[in-house]
């Protein structure tokens, strides 16, 4: 069992830090090409689009999945191993930390700036949300891929 849960650690936390690398290297990079009004559009679509049953499931496994990990016992694990495991689940935690705190903020003003009559102008909104979005992207994609590593190693 704790070789199966270990399993999925490593594969969810792959597939969710595969998910953020490719926000990250391609579709940011993308978007940034747009008007003011196509990716802010785009965003908009973005956010709706991505917190869906299949993406929520994994967004939890990345932190399940280690949690049972750490604390099912195996025989033969090292403490190296087991810390190495720990240290994944850590990043994986802030990982959502900055998700949740940083992100999902600026992704609600950017919804609620669509709702109010006098908003800030494209451009304006834009450059209120863009940089402050993708630092906040390039952490949480860094810790993503921290996560992974971390616990492809513990199982080494």
């Amino acid at each position: 069992m704790a070789a199966v849960l270990l399993a999925f650690a490593i594969i969810s936390t792959g597939l969710y830090a595969g998910f953020m690398l490719t926000f990250q290297t391609g579709i940011m990079p993308a978007f940034a090409q747009l008007t003011d009004e196509q990716f802010l559009t785009a965003m908009r679509r973005i956010n709706e689009v991505v917190p869906r049953p299949l993406f929520l499931v994994t967004f939890v496994s990345i932190v399940l999945f280690p949690t049972l990990s750490v604390f099912f016992p195996v025989d033969g694990r090292t403490d190296y191993q087991r810390n190495l495991l720990i240290s994944g689940l850590v990043c994986a935690v802030l990982n959502h930390v900055v998700t949740i705190l940083g992100n999902v903020p600026l992704n609600n003003a950017l919804e609620a700036a669509a709702k109010v009559t006098h908003s800030p102008s494209d451009g304006e909104l834009r450059l209120a949300f863009e940089p402050r979005w993708n630092q906040y992207h390039l952490l949480r994609t860094m810790l993503a891929i921290g996560a992974f590593v971390l616990m492809v190693s513990s199982a080494l």
